[in-house]
């Protein structure tokens, strides 16, 4: 099977979900073919059933926004014409999706067609896709797509909601290669924090969504009781919060470690003690399935699909969006007695096996296999 992959390059969930789908595609026998903007963040492109077509634009004075959406649309037109792609797996709606049913549209004038499979990860819908001047276009493009899947039972519900959706919404949980966590060279814990200290972790590309105030806020409770450090991984437009906090607090400022962007995140998650996740908003919540992992318990908000990954006294705790208090409560709790932080560390990775790659890669070749089976019956008149 020939398949075509259409995703953000970012680090983003969706990009590396994409991502990972697509090398565990290749590794299987697959031909991917991956469409993008840039070069995806994880992808190897040594794989040899793995090849990258990159959507360029030319720039256009006449344009004071350069029209990405066509030059994306050409390019999938012109990579299923040369590559005889089988399928189309689109991940996001807007504008994947979307440039996928142009570039259908224009292969229907030649007598040819493929199928779409349309991943929902979540701010195509939750946010993007409810803005006025992308709303209809989102719930166009997802009814237009053969299939439709979604990373969270959370994500189905909240399409339901505000989409007008006429298909079935099939759910295809995120994932995590459990194999990326064995025989690992990791740092030192020391490189980190003293003996005596534990190491609270926060991962995210630092957007007000993400709520990294709160997250200092509960270090700032917890290190009162506990003697902890907090280590944050990722950029973005908050971390101005963060400077201003250190700012306000210059005796945590030893205690707080910024480290931007990581390639290799395992090995730091590995160290940590807790996890501490308070978005707002979380369609599925990847960061705390790779936190679980790394047997890294979670202390987070139950936004979104966190409470289908994060479970309640078990691998974690929950808490109402915004209750400061009460994740503060839960990450002293846990840090304080050492058989419930190493149990919980236990049951973190049982739960994150459930999620194993081996688990889900086979639904999603299934859904391939019915599409396209669904897709070449005729029509009945």
């Amino acid at each position: 099977m020939k398949i075509g992959i259409l995703c953000y390059p970012t680090y983003g969930g969706s990009g590396i979900v994409a991502t990972e789908l697509g090398m565990s595609l290749a590794n299987k026998g697959y031909e991917v073919h991956f469409i993008s903007s840039a070069l995806p963040a994880r992808l190897d492109i040594t794989n040899p059933n793995i090849f990258f077509h990159k959507v360029n634009l030319q720039t256009y004075p006449l344009f004071q926004y350069q029209p990405y959406d066509i030059a994306l649309s050409s390019m999938i037109y012109r990579i299923v014409n040369l590559y005889k792609l089988d399928l189309l797996h689109a991940h996001y709606a807007i504008p994947y999706a979307y440039a996928a049913f142009t570039a259908k549209q224009m292969l229907k004038e030649e007598g040819k067609d493929v199928p779409l499979v349309t991943t929902l990860h979540g701010t195509d819908i939750t946010l993007v896709g409810q803005h006025p001047s992308y709303k209809h276009a989102v719930e166009f493009s997802i009814n237009q797509s053969d299939t439709i899947t979604s990373v969270s039972e959370s994500l189905k519900k909240d399409t339901l909601q505000l989409f007008h959706i006429k298909k079935e919404i099939e759910v295809i949980t995120n994932f995590i290669d459990n194999t990326e966590f064995e025989n690992k060279t990791y740092c030192q814990r020391n490189q980190f924090a003293k003996p005596d200290q534990k190491i609270l972790i926060h991962v995210s590309n630092l957007r007000p969504v993400k709520r990294v105030e709160e997250v200092l806020e509960i270090f700032k409770n917890v290190q009162k009781k506990i003697n902890c450090m907090l280590i944050i991984i990722g950029e973005g437009p908050d971390m101005e919060k963060v400077n201003q906090f250190l700012e306000e607090q210059p005796h945590l400022i030893n205690k707080i470690r910024l480290l931007g962007k990581v390639n290799d995140l395992y090995k730091i998650l590995q160290l940590s003690d807790v996890f501490l996740l308070p978005s707002e908003q979380e369609s599925f919540g990847l960061a705390a399935l790779e936190a679980m992992a790394a047997e890294t318990p979670v202390i987070s908000s139950n936004a979104g699909g966190i409470p289908e990954v994060n479970i309640q006294g078990e691998t974690g705790y929950l808490a109402e969006i915004g209750n400061v208090e009460a994740m503060s409560n839960y990450t002293i709790k846990l840090l304080s007695d050492d058989v419930l932080l190493a149990q919980m560390k236990k049951n973190a990775k049982e739960q994150a096996m459930r999620f194993d790659l081996k688990n889900i890669l086979p639904l999603y070749e299934k859904m391939y296999e019915h599409t396209l089976a669904t897709f070449k019956q005729p029509a009945l008149h």
